[in-house]
């Protein structure tokens, strides 16, 4: 393909410069295990298996390849990706457009749902990359209006879902019309039977690629996390900063540029806090470490990258403030904390839909993290109270008040002495009581027909799958780590169920039991309708 290309190193893998400038510019600053291991294999041209979970950078193993192996010159689509659903067609797209913006790459996601006139008109304009659910491929396909015959790698993402989801016979279609001399590259984070006879027909001696996950062992330290919508996220952070006793607190997040926006979220709400990331010079990184290390600076912002290798005594906190994408990094951040026989504290932050990597992390640490209510306004409000009852003792102890006193003096004739001395506080700490507040941790589920403080769960596993209340019992328990003594009532009908679960629980048993694999099917969780 295009020869002279200038290259860079990403981590050790060396590809072109343009590429390395879009991961740079995502935020990404090194490869991930399975990136490191998959893109030599296909620049090398060999077709792999991948077996992955997401949330290990999956799409930018393969994304990377595809865009460097790319023609630019031709207009023709080049590249094929199968996706199990419409979101990650989506995704997958935006993440081969943002890697290859430096690029010229031309990028297009068709699924159903979406207007076809649109998508043949945009497949006119000359597409080099088409990501897309089997049933629109094939329908593109039989119009005659995708063309297929330039194409030279053929991706097949989440190939398990799409075996659960009956997809398998549209797959072996859309691989019969592109030419033999492909490459195909297979992701899965399963393998069943069915997949390995579709990889033995339709790949050519494949490299398996696959990254184990061994047991991780963790500090003992106190683990604690907290759920907040991510639009609250900032929010929950500053009020978890202002009850919590920090000495020196490392925050975690998973790119350079939320390092950033934190940083400057941070301190525009009067928290002193510094980034740590991989664009800055060792002079300013020293800079940083020196004002953490001597108090001027309380909170450290850091990516993991960027924390690699520092040895700080004294950290009392690590806030995941992103979870992190790989269990490993989660073991490496919170060992920051707790040094030297000294007890620390690691929070993380968490979103209803990271549920399932939180229980992964769980489960690779073989540790029960804690679920913690997020405080309220009124808690922090009777923090600061304490605090500036302090303050105002120290400064009456300490005297010379004596040009304040005359200020008062001329007052106090007409006012309340109470009043005056409010104002000079309201005067002097510019603080507003909360008036009305949401409560940050909680999602309103609305009237699901449950008991108060309980919401009801449509479930659907029904008498017809031989269930009893016991087995559903276990199946919420295992896969969400709720105790089974804090379910409440559950009704079986023949193709599904009824089941209460705790308020505080619902985000976690709904997000780590939906489109889980259970009794040969795919579970769906919602909340339930209210009666009428």
């Amino acid at each position: 393909m295009n020869h002279r290309k200038e290259t860079k190193l990403f981590g050790e893998l060396e590809i072109s410069k343009r590429i390395v400038d879009g991961l740079i510019e995502m935020g990404f600053e090194e490869p991930t295990p399975i990136q490191q291991l998959a893109v030599p294999q296909v620049l090398a041209g060999h077709d792999i298996i991948g077996q992955a979970q997401t949330g290990t950078g999956k799409t930018a193993a393969f994304s990377i390849p595809l865009i460097e192996r790319l023609d630019f010159r031709i207009k023709e689509i080049q590249a094929v990706i199968v996706t199990p659903t419409r979101e990650l067609a989506i995704q997958v797209a935006e993440e081969i457009s943002k890697i290859g913006r430096f690029s010229r790459i031309k990028v297009l996601p068709i699924y159903g749902g979406q207007s076809i006139e649109r998508q043949i008109r945009s497949l006119r304009y000359g597409v080099q990359v088409v990501v897309g659910t089997p049933g629109r491929l094939l329908d593109h396909l039989r119009r005659q209006t995708l063309k297929m015959d330039q194409v030279r790698m053929v991706v097949l993402d989440e190939a398990d879902e799409m075996l659960d989801m009956g997809f398998i016979e549209d797959i072996e279609e859309i691989l019969r019309h592109t030419p033999a001399e492909r490459q195909t590259l297979l992701f899965s984070a399963t393998m069943p039977g069915e997949i390995i006879r579709l990889a033995h027909q339709y790949m050519k001696d494949p490299k398996y690629v696959t990254v184990s996950k061994t047991n991780l062992t963790v500090p003992q330290i106190e683990q604690v996390y907290y759920e907040a919508p991510e639009k609250h996220k900032l929010e929950a952070l500053c009020r978890l900063l202002d009850i919590t006793d920090i000495t020196q607190g490392i925050v975690f997040c998973r790119t350079k540029r939320g390092v950033d926006e934190l940083v400057a979220g941070l301190q525009a709400r009067g928290y002193t806090a510094a980034a740590l990331h991989g664009d800055l010079s060792q002079q300013q990184r020293n800079n940083v470490m020196r004002q953490f290390r001597s108090g001027e600076v309380e909170l450290l912002v850091a990516t993991d990258v960027a924390a690699r290798g520092l040895d700080i005594e004294g950290v009392s906190h690590v806030i995941n403030y992103d979870i992190p994408q790989d269990p490993e990094f989660y073991v490496h951040r919170i060992g920051r904390t707790g040094r030297a026989g000294r007890s620390g504290v690691a929070i993380t932050i968490i979103s209803p839909r990271e549920y399932r990597q939180l229980r992964l992390i769980e489960n690779i640490t073989k540790t029960k993290i804690k679920r913690e209510r997020l405080p309220s306004i009124a808690d922090v409000a009777e923090r600061q109270k304490e605090g500036i009852k302090d303050r105002l003792l120290r400064i009456m102890e300490e005297g010379k008040l004596g040009y304040y006193r005359s200020v008062v003096d001329s007052l106090i004739d007409e006012y309340d002495p109470m009043d005056i001395a409010a104002a000079a506080l309201k005067l002097s700490l510019d603080l507003e009581p909360a008036e009305d507040e949401a409560d940050l941790d909680t999602v309103n589920f609305g009237n699901t027909g449950a008991r108060p403080g309980m919401v009801r769960l449509f479930l659907t596993l029904g008498r017809k799958d031989k269930t009893t209340p016991a087995e559903i019992i276990k199946l919420i328990s295992d896969e969400s780590g709720i105790p089974g003594g804090k379910i409440g009532s559950i009704n079986i009908y023949e193709n599904f169920s009824f089941v209460e679960v705790p308020e505080d629980w619902a985000n976690c048993v709904m997000s780590c039991l939906h489109r889980q694999q259970f009794k040969g099917r795919r579970l769906f969780v919602e909340p339930a309708r209210a009666r009428r």
